[in-house]
């Protein structure tokens, strides 16, 4: 009979940080979704549609022809010098390819950043609602997350002042935030960057979806304003393809040493043979083709889900129209909660995300983000008009 040594007690002894741990919602739900027959708002998956394929054949096997013992052996943990060069170059502000740090997807950015920003207790704020990744890679450090009032503009500034004393950094989504897609006006973001200065706030910004506008590019970034007082976070998955998992931060040069050694100590360098190939594919201007094609499809994808809410949703029931990235943030009619709605719109085979888990504290269960990226313009409106019949139903109990 074999022993299992997890039910000895005091065998495994977890670390507190541990206990902050907690499953991802999203990947909870994404569970769900497999079951056939349906239609998933849920996940921020990009569309496989806009997967560059035949591009990436062409580079793996240039690399492994041109390249291949050093593209398939341990490198450098800053990265792949010529990509790194090629991120540094798009940025807007004058930036050193030696700021910029490749890391395994940016969601390794915000580990880094929390190893190396946050102390048990430190006080760290972000915007209400935000991204529900940067909770989880935050949480282990056992910090103490403060939710910045925000509006339609973004972050309120004088909410912010109230409780930026001791904060170690304002964690922020500018541009067609994650989950409400909304974009943050250039008038707020002089006026936060501003602030932020003054009160000696350090701002991470993280912006994964900002080429993904439909109609005009957002402002430009806080970190173009004050480069010494940010760290700019970016990603490849959103406009090439996320199995890649390849993101990048740019980084004060004080600060870009504890990052790299934060690197070096999480998994040695992001796969290099990912990098060659990435720097491959962008090499004669290729996202510059490509990315205008993800923003008409996505934007196409948007119009559809906008006219299937207002032909099916009853009355209550509220959306935003969001300038560009891949979601829509909804309200529920006063008395219900997206939680408990969710199993019925499964039933009705049609999934979201609730949007309370996007919340620091004082969440509004009355929210819910829909993706609209993944799913066809036909399944969109199935899907849509499935969650409206789910809605009527629950208001009626």
């Amino acid at each position: 009979m074999s022993l299992n040594l997890l039910d000895q007690p005091g065998f495994w002894q977890l670390a507190a940080r541990a206990e902050k741990m907690n499953p991802s919602v999203i990947r909870e739900i994404l569970k769900v979704t497999e079951k056939p027959g349906i239609i998933s708002f849920a996940g921020g998956l990009p569309s496989p549609r806009t997967f560059p394929v035949a591009e990436f054949a062409a580079a793996c096997a240039k690399v492994l022809r041109e390249d291949a013992h050093a593209s398939l052996q341990y490198a450098a943990s800053e990265g792949y010098g010529p990509l790194r060069e090629m991120v540094a170059a798009a940025l807007p502000w004058p930036a050193e390819a030696s700021q910029v740090l490749i890391t395994t997807g940016s969601q390794q950015g915000l580990d880094l950043l929390a190893k190396v920003l946050i102390d048990e207790g430190s006080r760290i704020l972000v915007e209400t609602p935000t991204y529900l990744g940067a909770l989880q890679a935050f949480a282990p450090m056992q910090p103490e997350v403060v939710s910045v009032q925000s509006d339609d503009e973004g972050v309120v500034i004088d909410d912010l002042v109230g409780k930026s004393k001791g904060a170690r950094f304002l964690y922020v989504l500018p541009n067609f935030q994650n989950p409400t897609g909304r974009t943050m006006t250039e008038a707020r973001r002089a006026a936060l960057s501003r602030r932020a200065a003054e009160l000696g706030l350090p701002l991470v910004e993280d912006n994964p979806y900002g080429d993904l506008w439909f109609d005009a590019p957002p402002p430009a970034p806080m970190t173009a304003r004050n480069p010494d007082g940010c760290v700019y976070l970016g990603s490849f998955s959103k406009v090439l393809a996320p199995g890649l998992r390849l993101g990048y931060l740019v980084a004060p040069k004080g600060l870009y040493p504890k990052l790299l050694q934060a690197k070096q100590a999480a998994d040695l360098h992001s796969a290099g043979f990912n990098q060659r190939v990435v720097a491959e594919v962008m090499a004669d201007g290729f996202l510059e083709r490509h990315v205008p094609t993800i923003r008409a499809l996505y934007k196409s994808q948007q119009g559809a889900m906008l006219a299937a809410m207002r032909e099916h949703m009853p009355a209550g029931v509220s959306w935003n129209t969001p300038a560009g990235g891949m979601f829509l943030w909804a309200r529920l009619p006063e008395g219900m909660d997206a939680v408990r709605l969710l199993p019925r719109a499964v039933e009705h085979n049609v999934a979201f995300v609730p949007g309370a888990a996007f919340y620091a504290d004082h969440s509004d269960p009355r929210t819910l983000r829909l993706s609209f990226v993944t799913a066809s313009v036909d399944e969109i409106k199935t899907g849509v008009a499935a969650l409206a019949q789910a809605i009527r139903q629950a208001g009626k109990e």
